[in-house]
């Protein structure tokens, strides 16, 4: 039986300031690192044979304190920009909140959770499932249909290409989910089939980026 395992970075200083980050990189906050290694605690009943991370360090950082925590440093590690998060173009390095106030909230809210609106100079959600997916079927999902238990840190725009693809979601439904910070999304297959499903909720972690944004833009997670 393979297992998939997948999680989103922890909390990185933009996250904190309610910045988008997009392809900029970012470092963790301390906060981020300490619920990265609170995570690994949490997932200490798997013993994973490969992991795969994307190029920007919020990913990679999460990614290398699990397998530090885990005392699992010899696992082999594949980045690559394929798992990077969603490029958010102009509106990178600027504050969700001022947007909101400058353009409306639900431009900014277009702009985050439409599956096919780009925000300017960057990436929809649906260019991101045409870059992510293809990535994903031919080089991480074979590695779980082979048995083995793998794991992917990435971003929360480059799991929901993942996540649609293994659970078959509609693009309003892939668009509006939410993917809070470091919360393990654990898929068991049996054969080529996803068996069974669970988000495991880990306590005392945060889970949203900027809980300030949360009463301006639709939710605010980042």
């Amino acid at each position: 039986m393979g297992v998939f395992v997948i999680i989103r970075h922890g909390q990185s200083q933009w996250n904190l300031e309610n910045l988008f980050a997009g392809w900029s990189d970012i470092p963790l906050t301390e906060q981020g690192r300490n619920d990265a290694a609170v995570v690994a605690h949490h997932l200490q009943d798997f013993h994973f044979d490969v992991a795969f991370t994307s190029k920007l360090q919020r990913a990679s950082e999460t990614l290398h304190i699990i397998l530090q925590e885990l005392q699992r440093q010899c696992v082999h590690v594949i980045a690559d920009q394929s798992l990077n998060e969603r490029h958010y173009g102009d509106l990178q390095g600027l504050n969700k909140a001022e947007l909101a106030a400058k353009y409306g909230q639900e431009q900014v809210y277009r702009w985050r959770r439409g599956y096919s609106n780009r925000p300017p100079g960057g990436e929809s959600i649906e260019d991101c499932v045409k870059r992510v997916t293809p990535y994903f079927v031919e080089h991480i999902l074979p590695e779980v249909v082979a048995g083995k238990t793998v794991l992917v840190v990435a971003h929360g725009n480059s799991m929901r290409p993942m996540v649609k693809y293994l659970e078959d979601l509609d693009a309003p439904t892939t668009a509006t989910m939410e993917i809070g910070l470091c919360t393990p999304y654990i898929y068991w297959f049996e054969g080529g089939r996803v068996a069974k499903k669970e988000v495991r909720e880990i306590p005392g972690i945060v889970t949203k980026g900027a809980s300030q944004t949360e009463a301006i833009v639709h939710g605010g997670r980042v």
